[in-house]
């Protein structure tokens, strides 16, 4: 009887180990909105880190977040680091492209609660009188997030996040432009 039950546990577990195995490495989370702004108002809230501040929903997750700034003060090579209770965790944003009004792209390199690297890029298109932003991350997952995506939907999780701060940032830019 425990020849079975171990031999059942195996058969589980490398059958586990196999879903999780063959589980796509590679993800993509892309949210968008259009904001009643002009382009160069909409980039200036994501090309300075200081701004994000207002519409960064991680950031209202922990209100006592440790954060950082080094590097340029806006645009490529601004830094931002951040450490913070769980579920804001900790890292390092880096500006590695900055087309004014157009793209701004950033390298992501989380520490905490799982170490990895990924790829944000923000898009801003004249649509109207206002601007369609597009934000977007793109990463590879290793085998223990591919584990976790089993039950946790990155899509979901990390889009209902891009969607707040997509909401907030709107607010905040079509204030600013109304200045």
């Amino acid at each position: 009887m425990l020849k079975k039950i171990l031999a059942v546990s195996v058969i589980i577990i490398f059958g586990l180990v196999a879903v999780v195995a063959t589980r796509p490495a590679q993800f993509h989370v892309a949210r968008t909105t259009t904001i009643a702004a002009p382009a160069p108002v909409v980039f200036a809230q994501v090309n300075d880190f200081h701004k994000w501040e207002a519409w960064n929903p991680w950031a209202k997750l922990d209100p006592a977040v440790k954060q950082a700034y080094e590097g340029a003060p806006a645009g490529t090579g601004a830094i931002y680091t951040w450490s913070g209770n769980s579920e804001v965790g900790a890292g390092r944003m880096t500006i590695v492209e900055s087309h004014p009004s157009d793209l701004i792209r950033i390298n992501l390199e989380f520490l905490k609660p799982i170490a990895g690297t990924s790829t944000a890029e923000f898009t801003f298109k004249p649509e109207g009188d206002g601007t369609a932003v597009t934000w977007s991350m793109d990463g590879t997952n290793g085998f223990l997030a591919k584990a976790i995506g089993l039950v946790f939907n990155m899509d979901r999780m990390i889009g209902g996040q891009f969607e707040k701060g997509l909401a907030d940032m709107k607010t905040v830019a079509e204030a600013a432009a109304k200045q």
